[in-house]
């Protein structure tokens, strides 16, 4: 019986990875549920896996979770989420908190010793040095959750001895795989929300729609697998079956192939190094007689480009980015900035925020302060001259 932690339970992974549990009570018990404000859902989690704690990040939902659980210890606000991975009896903490928020109790649970299921790409976007020497530090073990990492991750078991020469990293395309800027100027947040193959939250949606995610997703390979950026390729593979590649010096691939469904990485983290027997849809070749890959648009996606500068800059240059563009995320769900418009702050940040080649933690939580700040306030001049 595994005791898990998952931080973010409320969220797309969190209440997929319920879903695993749920089907598994002979493997796995909850320990540990937290969400951001769905207090309803994570009551609802709460008395049926009946975990030892819960936390509410905002204060707002404090009272109503804590008088629905009154036999559950409940506590308040992000620093509660460090109290959280700290439970001696957690042995896995899964971390599938949205946005760099996720740093912090990651820190956290790694000097703890807890191993880490990282569903949480911006955490090693932020800070990827320095989680992942304090990982090797302390004995912890970091399986990654994103279908692309669990791929590469899967694909190097029996392959510690040699050497990676490239990994490519597939993306569907998202929602407007082949179109130009004009197209992309006018396009709309419901547009944008329409993912081909995936069922996300709307943040990670819009980075597959802008393939930011697919940039934030190099930089974290990076770091996972102790890569250089001209070791990963980005490859528009659309029917989301391969979900990525390692190449190796003799010139060999090894791919991981699935249908798009994250229950599939969950599992695989939260079982690890065993397979456990599940029953999910299997996976037809005859349904998809076609695999088709593409290079992809760096000229209309400049997220992708944007991304991958930050990786090759390195220091909090992919700390900026990714406070900026969780701002500029949230301000085009708001109706406040246009599609394109969001790579333009971005760049900015780039230019404006004081680079720093080896930060420290608390380097990299001011950068992400400071980007925010400043993003906002280009967000805000930006939504005044639409309004002209």
């Amino acid at each position: 019986m595994k005791n898990i932690s998952i931080l973010g339970s409320t969220g797309s992974i969190g209440t997929q990875a319920l879903e695993v549990i749920r089907a598994n009570p002979n493997l796995y018990k909850v320990n540990v549920l937290t969400a951001q404000n769905n207090a309803d859902l994570l009551i609802e989690q709460a008395l049926e896996f009946k975990p030892e704690m819960v936390v509410i990040t905002c204060q707002d939902h404090y009272s109503t979770v804590k008088k629905a659980l009154p036999n559950v210890n409940v506590l308040c606000g992000e620093d509660a989420l460090i109290a959280a991975v700290q439970l001696p009896q957690t042995q896995f903490v899964l971390t599938a908190i949205m946005g760099s928020v996720g740093l912090k109790p990651t820190i956290a649970a790694i000097e703890a010793k807890k191993d880490i299921g990282l569903a949480n790409k911006e955490t090693l976007v932020v800070a990827g040095e320095l989680v992942m020497q304090l990982a090797k530090q302390h004995g912890v073990k970091i399986i990654p959750v994103d279908s692309e990492h669990s791929a590469i991750f899967q694909c190097l078991v029996g392959e510690e001895q040699n050497p990676i020469e490239k990994i490519f990293l597939t993306a569907s395309g998202g929602p407007f795989r082949g179109k130009n800027l004009d197209f992309l100027s006018l396009v709309t947040k419901s547009q944008a929300l329409k993912h081909p193959n995936w069922v996300m939250g709307a943040k990670i949606t819009i980075d597959s729609a802008s393939l930011m995610n697919k940039g934030l997703e190099a930089i974290e390979a990076k770091w996972l697998f102790d890569l250089q950026a001209d070791q990963i390729e980005v490859v528009v593979h659309p029917q989301s079956i391969i979900h990525s590649m390692v190449q190796f010096t003799d010139g060999s691939i090894k791919a991981q192939l699935g249908l798009p469904d994250m229950k599939l990485p969950i599992h695989y983290a939260l079982a690890y190094p065993q397979r456990v027997q599940s029953n999910f849809e299997r996976f037809n070749f005859l349904n998809y007689p076609e695999f088709t890959f593409s290079q992809a648009d760096t000229k209309s996606f400049r997220n992708l480009e944007i991304a991958f500068t930050a990786m090759k800059k390195g220091g909090n240059m992919p700390c900026i980015i990714n406070a900026a563009n969780e701002i500029v995320v949230d301000a085009f769900l708001k109706d406040q900035i246009g599609f394109l418009e969001m790579s333009d702050v971005i760049e900015a940040c780039m230019l404006e925020i004081n680079f720093i080649a080896q930060p420290t933690l608390q380097n990299y939580l001011e950068t992400d302060k400071q980007t925010r700040i400043f993003a906002g306030e280009l967000v805000t001049k930006q939504s005044l001259t639409n309004l002209k």
